[in-house]
């Protein structure tokens, strides 16, 4: 990850929180993100992550809002946050 975005994840508070990582990349994928995000926000929960080869991101929309609408944050399946208060 880029050294911006752990620098905001540490200085944050996202206890109870949902990060839903995603990225573009060049053949890595998601690399370490992942755990660097488990690691860095324990407190958090973090859902499946989207990477998408950023020479394809121009024709990703609808695989975004399928990975999207799978965690519930996008379409029919918007309950996510309600699972999450009960």
């Amino acid at each position: 990850m880029p050294m911006a975005v752990n620098t905001f994840l540490e200085e944050y508070d996202f206890e109870g929180k949902i990060i839903a990582p995603f990225c573009t990349h060049g053949g890595s994928g998601l690399g370490s993100s992942v755990t660097d995000i488990e690691k860095l926000c324990p407190d958090a929960e973090t859902a499946d992550g989207l990477a998408v080869y950023g020479l394809r991101a121009d024709q990703a929309g609808e695989q975004v809002a399928e990975w999207l609408e799978k965690l519930g944050l996008y379409g029919e399946n918007q309950d996510r946050e309600e699972e999450i208060q009960e």
